[in-house]
């Protein structure tokens, strides 16, 4: 007499293609992030570099990491399936329940140590890609400037914007020394976040910049930079003085 249980090739079934799902979605995952590194890879200019992991990597690390809660989510559906078939369907509702709630419960605690811990490790990368020689148009090695020498390689609205401070722009100038040709790189630093003070996160941004105190000819100015921390909420200011303007029409 066939005394398999009724629930039997139902929960067999379900079993099988779950776990179907979770390889492919596991799959999904890592084909992410390596699309991600071969788009990297066909960027070859550092400046362009520099500014797509700025844009896109913690975008694409998440949507892995996503990917893989959707993954976990599929492989616990083959959890104690044999309690289908001692008590009924009523398992099944409930093990789907656990597990859209532990689904849920992983996207906000990922989502959290994503925003916290990852930035860390990108401004990491960011910093490599940006210290890294750039090779001139005749294949040569460039040497960054020092601030002091960029000045004269910097046109005279780019000089006073990077002086002003105002939405911390920042230059690079490379110079070819063998050949004369030169590369200007424009950063934004506002873009990037800091270490917090309080909670010790990099999580720590530029919230607004404001003039307090125009600069003249006579007198320097003041800029304040208003600094808020994403994760604890801590606020912060600081104060540049901007220098006079100059005398030459």
């Amino acid at each position: 007499m066939d005394t398999q249980h009724p629930h039997h090739d139902f929960a067999m079934a379900w079993d099988k293609y779950m776990d179907i799902a979770a390889i492919v979605f596991v799959v999904l995952a890592v084909l992410t992030f390596l699309y991600y590194e071969f788009r990297l890879l066909q960027v070859k200019d550092y400046k362009e570099k520099y500014d797509f992991v700025n844009r896109n990597e913690i975008n694409y690390f998440w949507y892995s990491v996503i990917l893989l809660i959707i993954a976990a989510f599929f492989l616990s559906q083959g959890f104690s399936t044999e309690k289908i078939m001692d008590i009924g369907m009523i398992w099944f509702y409930v093990r789907m329940f656990l597990s859209v709630s532990f689904a849920i419960i992983a996207y906000f605690i990922f989502n959290t140590i994503v925003k916290i811990y990852y930035p860390k490790s990108v401004e990491k990368r960011l910093k490599k890609i940006r210290a890294t020689p750039r090779i001139s148009s005749a294949g040569n090695q460039m040497r960054k400037l020092r601030e002091e020498e960029e000045a004269a390689h910097l046109e005279a609205s780019q000089e006073a914007e990077q002086r002003s401070g105002v939405h911390s722009v920042d230059y690079d100038v490379w110079l070819d020394e063998k050949t004369g040709e030169k590369k200007v790189e424009k950063y934004f630093s506002y873009e990037h976040a800091e270490e917090c003070p309080e909670c010790g996160y990099v999580t720590l941004r530029i919230d607004y910049e404001e003039i307090t105190a125009q600069p003249t000819e006579w007198m320097d100015g003041l800029l304040v930079k208003h600094y808020k921390c994403t994760y604890c909420g801590h606020r912060e200011r600081q104060d540049k003085v901007l220098a006079k303007t100059s005398t030459n029409a």
